[in-house]
């Protein structure tokens, strides 16, 4: 049975459009050879119906019986039909030096049932070599099915390609391919569009649908300002985008070639798998041999058996012994545990790293950006002698110019502050001590000092200041030199860290660690908030990896260590883990460059999915190995000892193939 296909690799000087155009013509022969091949097996089975017919009603069809020479001819003509694809692979491996493969053995095994009916005594076996070709067509049917359904599974990643970029230059439009647009050009993008490529929106604002990068349904906002990356479907507005990046550093040709290239990391499985079939079906071979001179040597001990009865026998042992159900079953398994991962936003680099994360016992996360939003925001108001809401307006109004992340925070918090009338003037920013300005509120002719900053500042004006029992960065405010109380800002802890914590140790993961450069208190509040096992603060990128290789060290017999960053500061320790896991921030760099695992939508609790679906797949796989293996050694010694049919032998080889590539499909279902 045809092996699967490994993905072809197009030399980088290839056009992108040429590949797209060559992956829907692939398509397009997949389904038409399927077509095909169903008619043959149609054709063949009305002409086996019809043979058999004439082998045991002659007289009723034609006027006269037919002799074994004549009958042979009959059968000749379903068994070319059907077998005539097989009979030449069986040939090119020969010529190739590559004999022992399946299609060898079913010609053989084949050629062996039509020819056994002319030795003296024996019966003719014309529509078992039929059937156990027509039933091999069917397993391979199976299998291109079931391989054209994984292969679309990771083909919807591979519709995020875009085909056009309409690129303004001088007031007029050009379409342009991807791949020929300059960075910093300008681009415009219209409802219902892919983005080409990654940029900055400059004008408008809309509505992106991110399902083919992250699985989310959900569709993302942008306005202007905004970074844009390639491969999401504009939904609703127009916008005009300056690109960032080249085609080839875009978005979406890094996921397409770590999707293209992820075949080539084997599993252990696979490994094995290989090597075993490559000394697997020559130790067959010899054995169906030595099964078939079985007469020779038993008639030294003077044990009669026939010559007829021992080929039969030896030929059932080659039909049985056939690997298929193994060499198609296992990458079909691992192929479609990829598919069904990259439909939720898990890109796995290869089916190796499934073993690894089937096998985690240690998750050691970075704090900023994986477990943390990385961005200050505000996580508590506490006001002294006026309401939370002005408090906040005052606050916002004052950091209205500051460039620091800490204005930033405080001007998302009240976004009105822009359009609410009031004026601000003499704004002064006293170097680490914080912001001065006057404030007159809308439709008064009231006028505040309002001070926003830290204890320096509140000292220096006289306020008398109190502490907080929140972590974080406390600002405080006092209006016309009296304390007005506090705005506590943190990096915020991401909505499904904890439930990404939670289902990590209900998993059976023995250890969650995290590792920060914060300071101690925050990476306490941190680890104590979502009940981490340990934690360590106020590290350098260097002391990182002297942990992680610590935690290498302890970790138990047979499990692995996942390091979970974003990819852009922690590639050492990335790369320093058993697995990598990196958050792809919708499209960081460093992250899809670095990791072993990419999470496309920034979702911490989509590791103990992807360790969920690489057990799943690693089970799917074991179940295909043990069942393929007893069902044939268990009919292999029954086809041995003479007791097995041909028609058992078919089931132990296809029938047994079929319900293998059957159960590697469940790998797609997540």
């Amino acid at each position: 049975m045809a092996h699967l296909h490994e993905h072809d690799h197009h030399c980088e000087t290839c056009s992108h459009e040429h590949h797209h155009e060559h992956e829907g013509h692939e398509h397009h022969h997949h389904e038409h050879s399927l077509k095909k091949q169903l008619w043959l097996i149609g054709i063949t089975v009305v002409l086996l119906i019809a043979a058999v017919l004439i082998e045991h009603y002659p007289l009723s069809i034609i006027n006269y019986p037919l002799n074994k020479w004549q009958l042979l001819l009959v059968y000749l003509v379903p068994y070319l039909l059907i077998g005539h694809d097989t009979l030449k692979e069986a040939i090119e491996g020969i010529l190739h030096g590559d004999a022992f493969n399946e299609h060898f053995l079913m010609s053989v095994a084949t050629i062996g049932a039509l020819c056994i009916g002319f030795l003296p005594g024996a019966e003719t076996e014309f529509p078992e070599a039929v059937f156990v070709m027509l039933f091999f067509q069917v397993g391979e049917l199976f299998e291109g099915y079931a391989e054209g359904k994984s292969r679309a599974s990771i083909a919807h990643l591979m519709n995020i390609r875009p085909d056009v970029a309409h690129v303004i230059t001088e007031g007029q439009f050009a379409d342009v391919a991807p791949e020929e647009v300059e960075v910093g050009s300008v681009i415009i993008i219209k409802p219902g569009e892919k983005v080409p490529l990654d940029g900055v929106v400059i004008e408008g604002s809309t509505s992106l649908n991110t399902v083919a990068l992250t699985g989310e349904t959900l569709p993302r906002d942008v306005n202007e300002g905004d970074e844009i990356i390639s491969g999401c479907v504009n939904l609703s507005g127009v916008v005009r985008v300056r690109t960032t990046k080249p085609f080839g550093e875009s978005t979406v040709s890094k996921i397409i070639r770590l999707v293209e290239n992820a075949g080539e990391n084997k599993s252990k499985s696979e490994a094995f798998i290989t090597r075993f079939a490559r000394i697997y079906t020559p130790v067959v071979v010899f054995l169906a041999l030595a099964l078939a001179l079985s007469p020779f040597i038993l008639s030294i001990f003077n044990y009669q058996l026939s010559i007829s009865v021992a080929l039969y026998r030896a030929l059932m042992f080659l039909v049985v012994s056939c690997p298929c159900a193994l060499v198609i079953s296992v990458p079909l398994t691992f192929f479609g545990g990829i598919g069904g991962a990259s439909r939720n936003g898990i890109l796995v680099k290869g089916s190796n790293y499934m073993d690894v994360l089937a096998k985690v016992g240690t998750v050691v996360f970075d704090k900023t950006g994986t477990l943390t939003h990385g961005q200050f925001a505000v996580t508590a108001v506490h006001p002294d002698t006026c309401s939370e809401h002005q408090l906040l307006h005052l606050a916002a109004h004052v950091e209205h110019f500051s460039t620091h992340p800490i204005g930033a925070a405080l001007r998302d918090a009240f976004p009105d502050e822009a359009t609410d009338g009031c004026m601000i003037s003499d704004v002064e920013e006293i170097a680490g001590h914080g912001i001065r300005a006057k404030v007159q509120i809308a439709n008064s002719d009231e006028q505040s000092i309002v001070c926003v900053g830290n204890t320096k500042m509140m000292d220096a004006v006289g306020a008398k200041w109190h502490d907080c029992h929140h972590v974080g960065t406390i600002i405080h405010v006092a209006i016309n030199g009296e304390y007005a109380g506090h705005i506590v800002i943190n990096d915020k802890i991401k909505d499904d860290s904890a439930e990404a914590i939670a289902s990590l140790t209900s998993l059976g993961v023995a250890k969650t660690v995290m590792l920060t450069g914060d300071r101690k208190e925050v990476g306490e509040h941190v680890a104590h908030t979502l009940h981490l096992s340990e934690y360590h603060a106020e590290l350098l990128p260097a002391d990182k990896v002297s942990h992680v290789e610590r935690l290498l060290s302890e970790k138990a017999e047979g499990r692995y260590l996942a390091f979970v960053g974003d990819g852009i500061n922690d590639a050492p320790v990335l790369a320093r883990a058993d697995v990598g896991i990196a958050m792809g921030g919708l499209g960081s760099d460093a992250a899809i460059e670095a990791a072993d695992v990419v999470l496309m939508d920034d979702k911490p609790s989509k590791i103990a999915l992807a360790i969920r679906i690489a057990r799943r797949t690693l089970s799917i796989a074991r179940q295909n190995v043990w069942f393929a293996i007893g069902v044939k050694v268990a009919v292999l010694i029954l086809a041995a000892l003479g007791i097995a049919t041909m028609w058992l032998a078919v089931f132990a080889d296809v029938g047994v193939t079929v319900l293998a590539v059957l159960n590697a499909m469940r790998a797609l279902r997540v």
